[in-house]
């Protein structure tokens, strides 16, 4: 069963999303630390948070904030966004995040991959790597480089790093897109655990995507959609939450 991280974008200590239910605004504010209890008490397993101010200014902008979302639940959260430095890296993972996802810095300063594999352990580290019709860009699309996805990874794994989150972005327009042959090449030929990043764009897409588990694609990033509840089960949710004045007992005390 594929392993679903609900994304939450933050800037300036809000989210850049919030939750569309009927009539029930009152349960559904910007409010990161609020929004990520949402998630839990719709059984997330974890969660996939993104400081988007971080990828602007590369480095950890809204540290305070993830500070309080880490505290708020008892699942882990994973965190990305402008991680560069090997100490703000380190500070992430002591406060409390699981996992960091680390973009641009492995290809310009992989040493810094390293080192915080061998202090803190593989599992604590999950590569970025974003594709535009093939070709790996950093820098928020504006710097392409001259290896391929097959070999950027198989150098990542020479590191020690054991997963990639992948996405392929459409030039055009911007947005990620699902490309279930990228994924399933990389996966199988690399021999490595993948996640996949946007292009969800409902339960037909899962149900396709839940297929490559068995060459290591095992999880996926989903931010609009289920935002926007695009998803069965989400119907059923936001008819119990109606009644509700609080999001409930998911609070780590």
């Amino acid at each position: 069963m594929l392993l679903i991280f609900p994304s939450i974008e933050i800037s300036d200590g809000c989210c850049l999303q919030s939750v569309r239910g009927d009539g029930t605004n009152h349960l559904y504010p910007n409010d990161p630390i609020k929004t990520a209890i949402l998630w839990r008490g719709e059984n997330a397993k974890t969660l996939h948070v993104i400081d988007v101010d971080g990828v602007r200014e590369g480095k950890v902008v809204n540290r305070a904030t993830i500070a309080e979302m880490v505290k708020a639940v008892d699942i882990p959260v994973q965190v990305a966004g402008g991680l560069q430095d090997y100490e703000e890296i380190c500070d992430l993972i002591e406060l409390g995040v699981y996992r960091v996802v680390i973009g641009t810095a492995a290809i310009e300063n992989p040493s810094v991959i390293e080192r915080v594999i061998r202090k803190f352990g593989a599992r604590k580290v999950a590569i970025s790597i974003e594709t535009y019709n093939g070709t790996i860009r950093t820098r928020r699309g504006t710097s392409p480089i001259t290896l391929t996805p097959l070999q950027h990874t198989l150098a990542l794994k020479r590191l020690g790093v054991c997963r990639i989150i992948y996405a392929s972005i459409d030039e055009a327009t911007g947005k990620k897109i699902l490309r279930l042959d990228e994924l399933r090449n990389l996966a199988s030929r690399a021999d490595i655990r993948v996640t996949a990043q946007g292009g969800v764009q409902n339960y037909a897409d899962l149900l396709e995507l839940q297929k490559l588990e068995q060459v290591g694609v095992d999880s996926v990033i989903i931010g609009k959609s289920l935002y926007e509840n695009r998803f069965p089960c989400q119907e059923l949710w936001r008819l119990n939450e109606r009644g509700l004045t609080d999001l409930g007992p998911t609070r780590r005390m």
